[in-house]
């Protein structure tokens, strides 16, 4: 049972869900129905998500002593084998699930599998480029839903503004782990160039990612409601925590405003729901 709550939570399934619904939206908006593959893509993410949690808990299992010691690994409440071969099979579901839908979603799976065992193998420990690779995964996630569906263009909106506020979101979260990154010589952005540069690019990303949220509504590709719902819902979280993310801030202070964000996106993804012209 304790090996059970483990996994569950090891798999992240707030995380996970962020990663499923982008999938949905991005099927919903190429307006053509398809919910069969749709439904496919969205368990499909859900496993290769919860895989790649998995092994990324199980490769920082070091560093998640000093910075989320109450995290399953380095709490002893589940084993680093047990997690490491749950992994795999959610991996492998995954890609054959995926290879049922259609060969580009197969491709997609695929691909990203790989991506993120590599990420948490090699490219986290580095500046920007493991950041950059799970915006990129984050934004394909969208991009497999329409795949899914069989109009991939309007979900192209979703992975550009999905891009920059998970990047975004990344770099916050180096800054959080600051502390046991540096007791462990990982290279990120924080470490590496500093704290307060670190700081500047969040800053950036985040306010291109706001401006990049009213496009959609100023191209004609989404209604009014949209617009309402990001200015009145999204903007205001956002701007709150630029507001907070200062130097003063301590890790556990600067992880709870990088889970709060991801909330935020939670309205976003209700502005889509509502505003995206599908009919």
């Amino acid at each position: 049972m304790n090996q059970a709550r483990g996994l569950y939570k090891i798999s992240r399934p707030l995380s996970t869900l962020s990663g499923a619904l982008a999938v949905v939206l991005g099927g919903y908006v190429a307006g053509v129905g398809n919910w069969g593959n749709i439904f496919l893509a969205t368990v499909a993410t859900i496993l290769i998500s919860s895989a790649a949690n998995a092994w990324n808990d199980y490769m920082d299992i070091e560093i998640d002593k000093i910075n989320q010691p109450q995290r399953p690994l380095p709490s002893g409440m589940v084993s680093p084998r047990v997690v490491l071969v749950f992994s795999f099979i959610a991996a492998g579901l995954s890609i054959i699930i995926a290879a049922f839908i259609n060969p580009a979603a197969f491709v997609i799976a695929l691909s990203s599998a790989i991506l993120l065992y590599i990420y948490s193998w090699r490219l986290k420990s580095t500046v920007l480029l493991g950041n950059a690779t799970v915006a990129f995964i984050s934004a394909l996630s969208a991009i497999f839903g329409g795949v899914a569906a069989g109009n991939v263009i309007p979900s192209l909106w979703l992975a550009a503004i999905i891009f920059t506020a998970i990047m975004g979101r990344e770099v916050l979260k180096t800054m959080a782990d600051y502390e046991g990154d540096l007791r462990q010589r990982c290279r990120t952005i924080s470490t590496v160039w500093g704290r307060r540069p670190a700081r500047i690019i969040f800053f950036v990303l985040s306010w291109i990612t706001l401006g990049m949220m009213m496009l959609p509504y100023l191209f004609r590709v989404y209604s009014p409601i949209y617009a309402y719902i990001v200015v009145f819902g999204v903007y205001p979280v956002l701007v709150y925590i630029l507001v907070k993310v200062n130097r003063y801030r301590t890790g556990p202070q600067l992880e709870r405003l990088s889970q709060l964000m991801k909330y935020d996106f939670l309205i976003w993804f209700v502005a889509v729901l509502l505003g995206a012209q599908v009919w």
